[in-house]
């Protein structure tokens, strides 16, 4: 899920549980209730027994029951996992030649990479995210344009200079790599 997708489904959800939950507790301490609410005072009980037993006898209706919980407790899992997967790579295995193997801090990687991209002709502000898996990092970067900046040259550049030499310097086969260009917000010059 999209970082404000999830949000806002949370925030929905949440607002959603606390203003049900608000109303039933002020009903519950005596506050008098508009008159389409189905619960009209606190000795009401949530379902009466006619509501309790109204499908007992349906066929249908256990067998449906089970099938909607059982796909809501899914869904809840799989938001649960979306939520607590982890976006970023925290460090990278890297063979040493000797049969061992390094720990590079994901980090660290990320930093330097996003400093020398940001060093180069042409480019503002860079910034870098490493995913995927240790042995095999995919790099996503933005790299914010400055005004005059030519966006084939610079990313050229950031292909065959850093991102070549983080790949060597983390001795990888390859780094595939996702870059999204952007420009530096400027104001419009007035030509007389």
């Amino acid at each position: 899920m999209r970082g404000g997708l999830h949000r806002v489904l949370l925030a929905l959800t949440g607002l959603l549980l606390l203003a049900l939950g608000g109303a039933v507790l002020a009903v519950g301490l005596g506050v008098r209730p508009p008159s389409w609410w189905p619960h009209t005072g606190p000795h009401d009980v949530l379902l009466s027994r006619a509501e309790r037993t109204h499908w007992r006898n349906a066929p249908w209706w256990w067998p449906a029951v089970i099938a909607a919980l059982t796909v809501l407790v899914l869904l809840a899992l799989a938001w649960l996992t979306a939520t607590l997967r982890r976006r970023r790579l925290t460090e990278l295995l890297i063979d040493t030649g000797d049969g061992g193997a390094a720990h590079l801090r994901g980090a660290a990687f990320q930093d330097a990479l996003a400093a020398e991209a940001a060093a180069q002709a042409g480019v503002a502000r860079a910034r870098v995210l490493l995913r995927g898996r240790r042995t095999a990092p995919v790099v996503r970067a933005w790299l914010r344009l400055e005004a005059d900046a030519a966006p084939a040259g610079v990313l050229t550049t950031f292909t065959t200079e850093a991102l070549a030499h983080a790949r060597e310097s983390a001795g990888l086969a390859s780094l595939p790599a996702e870059v999204r260009l952007d420009e530096v917000r400027h104001r419009a010059e007035r030509v007389t």
